[in-house]
């Protein structure tokens, strides 16, 4: 049974005029009712879409597994906003961060300086932004530090890609490609078992 539009319920489905000039991250942390995980990427608001199994098991088995042997000075968050600058907050997946960043159980965000490893689990509505449009906003804002996960079209595995920042360029360098397991040693010693995704 259909519902009678009104002018006071069209007035609330609307979304706000955006600015001339985009929004801010302030904005981001204030404007009202925006759907959880909103981004802001170049003073636009990025709304996430639903995401698929695949991603929060991969998700969750990296915040596990980088919890492991962490070292006492560094924290594993999850979704947590990183503020790059003043019209750029992107929501990695995954990030590795200091001790020392986290102030309380109502933080918001996190700064870049803060952040040694950021990582991007790949969804179909997001390929274009996890494998562009975000690592080079995270080299620019000097994040050492950059993993893209991608799900294997065969066998249905993590595949992992690895970045180093080359602090000359400002420009992440591919370090290598990991499928079954993956040991690194930045920014601390990492050895994840890949295919225990299989369990969860």
């Amino acid at each position: 049974m259909g519902g009678t539009m009104t002018a006071e319920s069209t007035e609330q489905s609307r979304w706000p005029m955006p600015p001339m000039d985009g929004y801010t991250v302030d904005d981001l942390f204030t404007l009202p009712d925006l759907p959880p995980h909103t981004e802001l990427i170049d003073g636009s608001l990025i709304f996430v879409s639903p995401q698929r199994r695949f991603h929060g098991n991969m998700v969750d088995l990296l915040v596990s597994s980088l919890r492991d042997g962490l070292p006492a000075e560094l924290r594993v968050s999850r979704e947590m906003t990183v503020v790059l600058d003043v019209r750029n907050g992107p929501e990695p997946d995954v990030s590795v961060i200091r001790a020392d960043a986290v102030k309380g159980p109502d933080q918001t965000s996190y700064e870049a300086q803060d952040v040694l490893l950021a990582i991007e689990v790949v969804s179909p509505d997001s390929e274009s932004r996890d494998r562009t449009t975000k690592p080079q906003k995270y080299a620019a804002a000097g994040i050492p530090n950059f993993w893209r996960v991608e799900q294997n079209g065969t066998s249905g595995r993590p595949v992992v890609h690895v970045y180093e920042l080359d602090h000359l360029t400002k420009a992440y360098v591919h370090m290598g490609m990991h499928r079954d397991r993956i040991k690194v040693d930045k920014p601390y010693t990492i050895d994840i078992d890949l295919t225990a995704i299989d369990t969860l």
